[in-house]
């Protein structure tokens, strides 16, 4: 073993009322001393988070901007002198661009209105002026009898928000872990994207037919646009947005929830409403792809080159705000790690491999599409490069306190060892619980083993995930100059491990 390499004991508790176990893992001190003082005192962190928050700005999937953004990251990792740095592209469908956007009320007075159109949102024809109509509660019938007031119309659909969002989740390293089959029922569904309901208020939801019927009537009366509430509380808009559909020609706006429950009391009250709007969107049809980047630094030992440790995050965003904390600031912090290693000349033994994805926020499609060809061999065979294990990093901010190990127990030991060197900078625990709905869940569907950090949630669900609220205040640099030296540790050693990461028993 290299002499700079220290073996450091770990007491690992297996689970609740359970011994607890010694294992040995070798932790190379002398590396993160370097990697320590690569990332605290010359980090670019702050500089690339500007350039991806202020001057490219929110990153739609299929968007120039996103486009932009992925071959600002790739020309950065070639400067760097990573190898094969490069974009990968895969089909996506049509992008979408908002190039004009009005949202006033105008009777019975003038008010400004907290909302954003919802992405792949068609136009409106122009600047329109529109009477509100409130039709929450009624039947397609009701609907249907009313279509010669629809015409021109703004829609309210959906009852009053009265279940704002109120509660973030609770960050697991700080609180007891519990027995793993409340933990896995308690994050089941609690990842980075894919939960449902934070947009809409009290009304059907698409899922119901009888919704289906009423939103066939709105179109056939030829409303002007949808006006949908957010459940996010002071003045917290909620975004996100259905696409590639043609055939839906209703434009739609998501107000804040205070903004539309106001409108719908006085139009429930009989005082007139009409709105000013205007939605000019474009679909981009000319690229139909969207793209992964991704570059490595190549393994150095012959026997173990082969095999590939991957870091990733994803690149694209919803379109308002500035995807700072979801996910700026993990891109940067993965592309950060990789030149730590890079500029200290740390040789892995396996080969790292970086990813910025795109298309998570639409359903971890970048990624997926990145397994099904690579790992998967879809379409031909799989890469003679084996996939050992997959690392990355999404919901939440601030420090890594520790890993979701995804019920892999065996894995516990070996995450202690590698954390616990970070004590003094945040570290706290690693935790049995899985965390679904990023990126890493496409890994684990294939057979890698694939793990996300542990961050902080205060204010993320109730106020920044998926928001006009995420904004690059919410983000510190000294927490994204300790993502990337705790990432670039644990990549590091999981390349020059003996042996693989242990791979999860399912339970």
């Amino acid at each position: 073993m290299n002499s700079r390499i220290a073996a450091v004991i770990v007491l690992a508790i297996a689970g609740v009322g359970a011994g607890a176990r010694q294992a040995v893992e070798p932790v190379d001190s002398a590396a993160i001393a370097k990697i320590r003082d690569e990332g605290l005192n010359r980090s670019q962190t702050a500089a690339m988070f500007s350039v991806l928050v202020d001057d490219i700005g929110p990153r739609l999937t299929g968007s120039p901007a996103h486009k932009r953004a992925a071959d600002w990251a790739k020309d950065m990792l070639s400067k760097w002198g990573l190898a094969n740095s490069r974009l990968e592209a895969w089909e996506f469908g049509r992008g979408w661009q908002l190039d004009k956007f009005t949202i006033e009320m105008v009777e019975p007075r003038f008010m400004p209105l907290i909302g954003y159109a919802e992405a792949w949102s068609p136009s409106t024809a122009g600047e329109v002026i529109a009477p509100v109509q409130f039709i929450a509660g009624k039947s397609a019938a009701d609907v249907a009898a009313l279509q010669v007031t629809l015409k021109g119309a703004a829609i309210l659909q959906a009852a009053a928000v009265t279940n704002f969002i109120a509660t973030d989740r609770v960050q697991p390293a700080q609180v007891p872990e519990p027995p793993a089959s409340a933990a896995n029922a308690a994050t089941a569904g609690r990842g980075g994207e894919g939960r449902g309901g934070r947009g809409a208020g009290g009304g059907r939801g698409a899922a119901d037919p009888g919704a289906q019927t009423v939103d066939q009537a709105i179109r056939n009366g030829g409303a002007a646009v949808l006006l949908k509430p957010s459940r996010g509380m002071h003045g917290t808009v909620f975004l996100a947005g259905g696409r590639d559909n043609p055939q839906d020609l209703l434009p739609k706006i998501m107000l804040a929830g205070e903004h539309y429950n106001m409108i719908a009391r006085m139009v429930q009250r009989g005082t007139p409403v009409k709105v000013r709007v205007n939605v000019q969107a474009r679909f981009l049809e000319q690229d139909r792809n969207s793209y992964n980047v991704l570059a490595e630094i190549p393994g150095t030992d012959p026997a173990l080159r082969n095999e590939v440790i991957m870091l990733g995050a994803h690149l694209d965003s919803w379109h308002t705000g500035q995807g700072a904390t979801d996910n700026a600031d993990g891109s940067v912090v993965v592309m950060e790690a990789f030149r730590i290693l890079k500029t200290l000349g740390l040789q892995p033994r396996r080969t790292l491999r970086l990813a910025l994805w795109s298309g998570e926020e639409q359903g971890l499609l970048g990624a997926r599409a990145w397994v099904r060809r690579h790992v998967q061999g879809e379409g031909g065979t799989p890469d003679t490069q084996k996939v050992s294990s997959y690392f990355n990093i999404d919901p939440g901010k601030g420090p890594i306190y520790g890993w979701y190990l995804e019920n892999n127990e065996d894995a516990r030991p070996v995450f202690d060892a590698w954390m616990a060197p970070f004590a003094d900078l945040g570290y706290l625990k690693n935790v049995r619980a899985p965390i679904g709905n990023t990126d890493h869940v496409a890994f684990n569907g294939a057979g890698v083993p694939g793990f996300n950090p542990i961050q902080d949630y205060v204010d993320y669900d109730v106020r920044e995930h998926h928001t006009n609220a995420d904004t690059a205040e919410r983000i510190k640099d000294q927490d994204l100059k300790q993502n990337a030296i705790v990432l670039a540790s644990v990549i590091y050693h999981a390349a020059n491990r003996q042996q693989p990461i242990p791979s999860a028993v399912r339970k």
